[in-house]
């Protein structure tokens, strides 16, 4: 077997990653379609990052995760690999390794959850986790009813099923050509995201044969643009545009971000999903996931950049009789919200800039005078949100110091500060939020 061309599959299972807990299954769809093919398949673990377990932070261990796939595709022999993750840093930190050991590489995202319920309403882990929270500290919720809701947000094996960073990387890996059509938005426990994985096992096959394309082919500043245009349409994640950065790094290019800017100006949110608006992953891909959505924004995009199972982007276009109604991913003529879904600001605070994601903010705060409450650390923040004697006001601007890449360390997902409790219990969902922190 050692004549056949050889596959490395990437192993990023663990107990400590619920995410990744069907991983296992999709090795071995992966597997399955490596040796249905002709290839010899090889399986071979690196470290695997869960968001709720990773101290001090997951984006401190992306990078690490970066290098341990990097010199684990290198060290070892194979023709191609297959990089297996979800969770919001292991599939940017897959690519970038990838991008660097310099091998055929297809990417198989784990997909994402299923919704839970709860009295009536749908539940999605994280967007309704964060707002129930905050009302079960407002005093509107209690601990019984807030035990029950933290039994249903998470109802199944993968990634959060709102347009939170694990969608938004998975969607991107797929416009930009590193995995196969309909793969970012497959619910995870479902077959079809079995048959996805093997199908791409036959990918990483086949690729291994010529050796091409290899990722530097994949990551060009057109695909580089694609995925920006995308990221604004979608809703996508803040460390979407973080990520792809340090994708873009790893092939020797740069994110503009003044052209993100620009991009966020004129194409419009589309995707009708939480944070940004309703629905989630499952039914944007009952929709027609990204194949439908390259259709809404082919005017806009450079449909000739390659895709990693042959072809250009172009061919993944939906055509208009594959099409059925739907109201997830809407028209250019109907958008969600009438600008894309992140701003780069700058300014005497940022002066090498800062990114807001307007489309899930308080329209009412978009121009807003307050007096600052600061917080000195992540500490100092915990210590006195809660206090009923801290001097806020609704109109008052929170600020969060030192909780960067360096203060932290590695610019926790801290930004998102929580109403102080005495303002939550008087009714306030919303405030303008300040940090050198994410989210």
């Amino acid at each position: 077997a050692l004549e056949r061309p050889i596959v490395g599959i990437v192993d990023t299972a663990s107990d400590y990653n619920p995410c990744h807990g069907n991983a296992p299954q999709l090795i071995e769809a992966v597997k399955r379609g490596v040796m249905l093919s002709g290839a010899l398949p090889m399986v071979f673990p690196t470290i695997s990052i869960h968001e709720s377990f990773a101290h001090p932070t997951s984006m401190v261990l992306r990078n690490l995760m970066a290098m341990d796939t990097e010199e684990m595709i290198r060290a070892q022999p194979m023709d191609a690999v297959v990089v297996i993750g979800g969770c919001d840093k292991t599939l940017p930190a897959q690519i970038m390794g990838a991008i660097s050991a310099d091998l055929p590489t297809v990417v198989v995202p784990v997909g994402s959850m299923v919704v839970g319920h709860h009295k009536g309403e749908t539940l999605g882990a994280c967007t309704d986790c964060r707002r129930l929270w905050s009302s079960h500290r407002a005093g509107d919720i209690d601990a019984v009813e807030i035990d029950l809701v933290n039994g249903r947000l998470a109802p199944s094996v993968g990634t959060c099923m709102v347009m939170g960073t694990a969608s938004t990387m998975a969607i991107i890996a797929e416009v930009m050509g590193f995995s196969l059509p309909f793969a970012a938005s497959i619910p995870a426990p479902h077959a079809e995201r079995v048959r996805s994985a093997e199908a791409s096992g036959r990918v990483a096959a086949a690729l291994a044969v010529p050796g091409a394309p290899l990722p530097g082919a994949i990551v060009t500043p057109a695909s580089i643009r694609n995925a920006m245009v995308v990221m604004q349409s979608i809703g996508g994640s803040t460390n979407g545009i973080i990520h792809l950065a340090a994708i873009a790094g790893r092939a020797g290019h740069p994110v503009d971000l003044a052209e993100f800017d620009r991009i966020g100006r004129e194409v419009p949110v589309l995707v009708d999903l939480k944070p940004s608006g309703e629905h989630y992953m499952e039914h944007f891909h009952q929709a027609g996931g990204v194949p439908r959505l390259l259709a809404e924004l082919s005017g806009v995009l450079d449909l000739t950049t390659p895709v990693v199972d042959g072809g250009t982007l172009g061919d993944r276009v939906m055509k208009p009789e594959d099409m059925h109604a739907q109201d997830v991913i809407r028209p250019l003529g109907r958008p969600v919200t009438g600008q894309g879904a992140m701003a780069v600001l700058s300014g005497n605070l940022c002066p090498r800039g800062a990114v807001i994601k307007h489309s899930a903010a308080s329209p009412a705060l978009m121009r807003h005078t307050g007096r600052a409450v600061v917080f000195e650390s992540v500490a100092d923040l915990a210590m006195r949100i809660d206090d009923p004697a801290l001097d806020v006001s609704a109109e008052d601007v929170l600020v969060l110091r030192n909780a960067g890449p360096r203060g932290a360390p590695g610019m926790p997902e801290a930004g998102y500060i929580p109403i102080p409790k005495k303002l939550a219990a008087l009714g306030v969902k919303d405030m303008v939020r300040l940090s050198d922190a994410r989210m």
